[in-house]
């Protein structure tokens, strides 16, 4: 590894509508390492790459690669000056092929027409190359998430740039999706790329990174040599206050253990063909229901329904005791089901509305649209939820789209949370934040549950199910194969054994 830098910024500011995201900031990037960049979501990270790659322009300081300063104007022009980045959310084109995507803009040619037949060569060998074995010719939509994630980074790597960008690239991947990614990156920085890894999956870091630079709030608490640093050090770093090791905050968040109360919601025989087998599944007044189980094992199908995102065509869904007939995001609503869904920017938020809008979308249409929430009484109640969720930063007037995605996740829990629900559905609501929101986030379901509201909770990440359910349900293969509810059977093993199991079975 060269000691010279590829990349050296400096002095790094930059503002937004009067808050400053990035106040001061070097960093430091050399040849052929992995280097991490860390801290809470708000804390800058984000920001800082999207300076460095063209998204924003630096209000001050200098950014040099190669030795040379550069100011690129878009990520095109980062592109072009051999910096490439594979962002959180899959940005590819689902209705063309696979091939078309790795090779868009690149497309290989036969005079004035493309080579169909090239391109889809090239595209097979670049994926084989990176262990992936996908029909190039296929609808990239026709994949799911995890393998469109893959296809972004194998376009990334192809383009052989100097410097690769990972922001959050696994956090839709499963064990083996992460390894194949993990040993691809090894080979770059091998190779003599240098990369820059944001992930809040702590040992993915420690496991692959060199070095890794803590943000805090938009300034540089310092940079470290990986193995030099303890994790509970990092934590304490990026937290900013005394963290002894995110086990410790996790474990105050699943103290609480409640009654079971009365059935809120009940399904029987519930199901839809072609995405969730017919399941049984109630959960109580004061209790958390968490959802386990490998990619695609159904867990966000199965919530959906209940949900009424999607519709069931097979089983009843009974709420308080009450059979549900017509059963729909908005019925469900005003029945006292709050849905937060996986995709949060998509689905849950509307970017372009502030802070303040977002919060209040769900009270404004319980009301109907001709009795309008009194301003007085809408800037009260989110500069309530404001506070009490440690929303930052704390302005309500901000584009919702401009907060980090912890941030946003709080905003959306606030949306509920006003309407006072019975029941809180949080599907992956810490897929991709940060440990300090993590654990906010932990600790208000616990509290929720604790003053009575049923809470379904799906989570990729085994220990924090294990950690905050009262009872789990385990899926695989979009059934519903079992439901823990013993303290002795709620463990990361005793539900991988189930799911195993299971397989064995077919």
């Amino acid at each position: 590894m060269s000691d010279e830098p590829i990349v050296q910024m400096t002095g790094i500011t930059k503002d937004f509508t009067g808050v400053r995201a990035l106040d001061g900031v070097d960093f430091t990037l050399r040849p052929g390492e992995i280097h991490a960049v860390m801290g809470e979501n708000g804390a800058g990270k984000s920001t800082l790459i999207k300076v460095l790659t063209g998204v924003h322009t630096p209000d001050a300081g200098q950014i040099r690669l190669d030795g040379r300063p550069v100011r690129f104007n878009s990520p095109k022009a980062a592109q072009a000056g051999g910096i490439s980045t594979v962002y959180q959310e899959v940005n590819l084109t689902e209705n063309l092929s696979v091939a078309e995507n790795l090779f868009a803009g690149r497309e290989p040619r036969l005079g004035p027409f493309i080579n169909f037949r090239a391109m889809r060569r090239r595209a097979r060998a670049l994926l084989e190359d990176i262990g992936i074995d996908l029909n190039v010719a296929a609808p990239l939509g026709s994949y799911s998430i995890a393998m469109q994630q893959l296809v972004a980074i194998a376009r990334a790597v192809d383009i052989k740039a100097k410097v690769l960008i990972l922001d959050e690239p696994t956090s839709s991947l499963d064990r083996d999706e992460v390894a194949v990614l993990l040993r691809v990156m090894r080979r770059l920085a091998e190779n003599g790329t240098a990369m820059v890894f944001i992930s809040h999956f702590l040992d993915q870091v420690y496991e692959i990174s060199d070095r890794m630079t803590v943000l805090r709030n938009g300034t540089l608490v310092g940079e470290w040599e990986s193995a030099a640093l303890p994790e509970s050090d990092l934590i304490g770093h990026m937290l900013g206050r005394e963290a002894a090791t995110l086990e410790q905050i996790e474990r105050q968040a699943g103290e609480h253990k409640p009654d079971r109360g009365e059935p809120i919601v009940s399904a029987k025989g519930l199901g839809r063909k072609g995405s969730i087998a017919p399941y049984d599944l109630e959960v109580h007044a004061g209790e958390v229901v968490g959802l386990a189980g490998l990619l695609g094992s159904g867990r966000t199908e199965t919530v959906r329904l209940i949900a009424g995102a999607d519709r069931h065509d097979s089983g009843t869904l009974a709420f308080e005791g009450k059979s549900v007939g017509s059963h729909n995001p908005r019925t469900a609503a005003l029945r006292g089901i709050a849905f937060c869904p996986e995709n949060r920017k998509t689905e849950g938020l509307v970017g372009d509305l502030t802070v303040a809008e977002n919060m209040i979308l769900a009270m404004q249409a319980s009301k109907g649209w001709a009795r309008t929430v009194p301003p007085a009484q809408r800037s009260r109640l989110v500069a309530e939820f404001i506070e009490k969720l440690d929303i930052r930063p704390a302005n309500p007037d901000l584009p919702v789209k401009n907060l980090s995605g912890g941030n946003q996740q709080k905003v959306l829990l606030a949306r509920w949370m006003l309407i006072e629900p019975k029941l809180l559905i949080l599907d992956e609501p810490t897929r991709g934040i940060d440990v300090g929101a993590k654990a906010d986030i932990q600790r208000l379901v616990t509290e929720l549950s604790g003053d009575g509201m049923a809470v379904l909770f799906v989570s990729a990440e085994l220990d924090e199910v294990t950690r905050l359910s009262d009872r789990i349900a385990v899926l695989r293969d979009r059934e519903l194969i079992a439901t823990l509810e013993t303290e002795a059977d709620m463990t990361s093993e005793k539900i991988v054994d189930t799911i195993v199991a299971k397989g064995g079975d077919q």
